[in-house]
């Protein structure tokens, strides 16, 4: 069921290696696993889109593309998995990363976040800068955290996959062999 609905939303290999503005990605394009799923795959695919989901600015598709195709997972998902973080989600999960890079650092609770920006009072033009301003304000703990919120979100991603999927087969599986024990009585 899963697979089903993955294959009707992931585009296939051939549409994005005749697409004209990818054309010229098609050679680093060809290997099965980044468009096959599988568990392994997909679970790959998975960790990488949440690591580099929390790579800060614009580049979090970039990494994760670059990342799937070295590491030959798949690709649409670690595209899509990036998309965790969001405008609804950044803020709490930096602020996530602030405690964690404190916590490692040694100076949980001595260190106190900065105050958001008064978002509702600014123009939407200043809001990149002003939340620039705020990330910068953030400083080492931050830019510890984030990493480190990285590395311990990728492998979460992974064994939940892995377990997930291990858990969908043999509950087919299991209901396949009742269906033909009945009938069979």
């Amino acid at each position: 069921m899963a697979r089903k609905l993955l294959r009707k939303y992931v585009p296939a290999r051939e549409w994005v290696v005749r697409h004209r503005a990818l054309r010229w990605l098609a050679p680093l394009l060809q290997h099965h696993n980044l468009w096959h799923l599988n568990r392994r795959s997909v679970a790959g695919g998975v960790a990488i889109g949440l690591f580099a989901g929390l790579v800060p600015g614009p580049l979090q598709m970039l990494c994760a593309a670059i990342m799937a195709i070295v590491g030959k997972r798949n690709l649409p998902v670690a595209l899509f998995t990036t998309l965790y973080t969001n405008p609804l989600t950044i803020v709490p999960l930096y602020l996530l990363a602030f405690e964690l890079g404190s916590l490692l650092l040694g100076q949980h609770g001595a260190l106190r976040i900065p105050s958001e920006p008064a978002w509702s009072s600014l123009p939407w033009a200043d809001w990149p800068a002003a939340g620039l301003q705020w990330l910068l304000a953030m400083g080492t703990p931050l830019f510890i955290g984030l990493p480190a919120l990285a590395l311990l979100l990728a492998p979460a991603g992974y064994l939940l996959v892995e377990i997930g999927w291990r858990w969908h087969v043999r509950h087919h599986w299991h209901k396949r062999q009742l269906r033909r024990k009945a009938a069979q009585d």
